[in-house]
């Protein structure tokens, strides 16, 4: 029996505050540049807390890991199954969204004052390619092309990886995720699995939540029912609580004949 890391980000980012603070800076600042920031900080997030869940092992015998995952997803699930049955449906559930979008992007200006960002200086901070002048004949100039291309290239990235924008997504990201669920549910999955798989399962499912985010974010919390969300994620920590509550009895019942 496997779980799925993927399924794991899906269930429990969708409607949460990393990704209204997505779709929130995605409105008034480049999607890609978001959405880069976003992800970065949400796969270090994910290998770190990978790497956490995998050393614990190492500490502890794998069996109670795996049972102690299974009771962090047993209570993660009732939580949801709670916070789901009390959600409100159809207008008041929308409005209630609506509120959750403007006390994050109440933090999110408040992280741009901190940064001293201008809001357009992720939009007008690229420089435009430079045109090679030179004359002396076509193979200098093909060389002089591509060094230019080269340099703009590392330009841009530099610029981007330390433009204010980049820099208040990436940390309103990484503290909106540090203590979430979706970090504890990685760490349990670390602790079961291989590093990298889980930190490329929950990653991959975060980039699909995130993209989600920036392309309409506001559209996606006002047509979705984050209640039948939330209520189908609550199922599935259910299931996967099962799942390793399986696992763990399997291993608790071999380890002593062995």
């Amino acid at each position: 029996m496997r779980l799925s890391p993927r399924k794991n980000s899906l269930t429990s980012e969708i409607g949460d505050r990393t990704f209204l603070i997505a779709a929130i800076l995605s409105m008034h600042h480049p999607r890609m540049t978001i959405f880069a920031a976003a992800l970065s900080a949400l796969g270090v997030m994910s290998f770190l807390s990978a790497l956490l869940g995998n050393i614990l092992p190492g500490l502890l015998p794998k069996q109670y890991t795996t049972a102690a995952a299974a009771i962090l997803f047993f209570v993660f699930g009732a939580k949801m199954l709670r916070e789901g049955l009390e959600m409100e449906g159809g207008e008041a559930g929308r409005e209630k969204m609506e509120e959750e979008m403007r006390e994050v992007q109440k933090e999110v200006q408040e992280g741009r004052s901190m940064l001293r960002g201008s809001p357009s200086d992720g939009e007008e901070g690229l420089p435009t390619p430079v045109v090679s002048g030179s004359n002396s004949g076509r193979g200098g100039r093909k060389a002089k092309d591509a060094l230019n291309s080269v340099s703009e290239g590392v330009k841009n990235l530099a610029q981007l990886l330390f433009s204010p924008i980049f820099i208040q997504a990436f940390v309103l990201t990484f503290l909106a995720e540090w203590g979430d669920r979706s970090q504890i549910t990685t760490i349990a999955l670390g602790a079961a699995h291989n590093v990298w798989i889980v930190t490329m399962g929950t990653t991959l499912g975060h980039s699909i939540c995130t993209g989600g985010a920036v392309l309409g974010g506001r559209w996606i919390s006002q047509h979705i029912s984050i209640k039948h969300v939330t209520l189908g994620g609550a199922v599935l920590f259910l299931i996967f609580g099962v799942m390793y509550s399986y696992e763990a009895i399997y291993f608790i019942d071999e380890a002593p004949l062995a």
